[in-house]
């Protein structure tokens, strides 16, 4: 028996998040001449000033990325992207830049010229994913600085067949509003309306920055290792003030948070301090760990423990498998071995399995 039958594959094999080098030439190409060099100046100064912030420590690649993954040329083009996705096994995948552009595109690093080279970039991704839309699905990258310049970016992109958009996950630390606030209703609104899923891509921020600065291991081990765990107030924050409540059929997924620490989080600080009493939240209809189930979604590589415990305690529809191409905890080229072993142990099979690996994804992403 071949390993693929083995193990029950979906139809389609969906990875929730993988990334992609969008290289300056790349990105330029799709500017007008007069903006390029804004760009690439503001591309080396977003770099210069993440060395500052981390008191001047620079990582090791191989910390960061698999080398040869990293190496491979579906990390650069879009053909190649396709025949190392045939070589894992994997139908399709949502892809992200390296770096969110929102980063980079911003009124911090591209003055009034902000809005249009952030569409340029966004077009850029999207010819990128133009060479095959059935498999590639962009993260396309949105800063709403500006409301309705927003909505109609999601509008544009929509139109180009966009199903998410990317929006940074601490959204203070770039100046703008949380994401609570009313503000943001219109374009809440717009997204509920046009099935476009917000994502919260795992992200460093201030607190990781100081930390990395304190950390005395060689390899910043300790501050490495925290970013999954800051993003329990992107969450908390989502829920709480009861955005999610006001806007039913908004989707929102965390990428690359993983799963074993989330029924905790829900377990005894969100829903537990409720059901003791101690915290009430009247804009609340139902339990937080209800509005996760019901909108939400979360990511995960390799864990099959917290796959198991977070499979018990939210069921199979918040759950999306990836690879994180080419990032160290990747399982490509070897993703089918690697869910063999992890579905096995976490003891998923079936129409559950299949939710996961494919159906989750295809129902969010690819109008499955």
């Amino acid at each position: 028996m071949n390993v693929q039958s083995k193990i029950e594959l979906p139809e389609k094999l969906v990875s929730v998040d993988s990334h992609v080098f969008f290289t300056d030439e790349w990105v330029t190409a799709r500017l007008p001449e007069r903006l390029r060099e804004t760009y690439i100046n503001a591309n080396r100064q977003f770099r210069e000033d993440g060395v500052k912030a981390r008191g001047g420590w620079e990582p090791n690649i191989n910390d960061l990325f698999d080398e040869v993954a990293w190496s491979d040329p579906g990390h650069f083009d879009p053909h190649e992207k396709l025949k190392s996705m045939d070589k894992d096994g994997v139908w399709s995948e949502v892809i992200f830049p390296e770096v969110g552009a929102a980063k980079v595109c911003s009124p911090k690093y591209c003055g009034d010229d902000w809005k249009e080279i952030l569409s340029g970039y966004n077009d850029a991704m999207a010819d990128f994913a133009s060479v095959d839309t059935d498999r590639l699905w962009t993260a396309y990258q949105l800063l709403p600085f500006d409301i309705d310049w927003s909505v109609k970016e999601v509008e544009r992109l929509a139109a180009r067949g966009a199903r998410c958009i990317q929006l940074p996950p601490f959204p203070s630390e770039v100046g703008l509003k949380d994401y609570f606030d009313t503000v943001y209703d219109k374009l809440w609104g717009a997204c509920q309306e046009m099935g476009i899923t917000v994502l919260n891509h795992l992200d460093t921020n201030n607190q990781y920055m100081d930390l990395i600065k304190r950390d005395p291991t060689e390899q910043r081990a300790v501050a490495m290792g925290m970013p999954p765990f800051q993003m329990a107030e992107t969450i908390s924050l989502w829920i709480l003030p009861g955005t999610l409540e006001r806007f039913p059929k908004l989707k929102v997924v965390f990428v690359e948070p993983g799963l074993g620490w989330l029924p905790f989080l829900f377990d005894v600080i969100l829903d537990g301090r409720i059901k003791q009493g101690h915290y009430k939240f009247p804009q609340l209809s139902m339990l937080p760990s209800e509005y996760f189930q019901r909108q939400m979604g979360a990511t995960f590589m390799y864990e099959p423990h917290g796959l198991k415990v977070a499979y018990e305690y939210f069921g199979p529809d918040s759950l999306m498998w990836s690879t994180d191409f080419p990032h160290p905890a990747t399982s490509w080229p070897n993703s089918i071995d690697h869910i063999d072993k992890q579905f096995t142990a976490a003891n998923i099979h079936g129409e559950d399995r299949m939710k996961i690996l494919g159906g989750n994804g295809l129902r969010l992403f690819g109008g499955g």
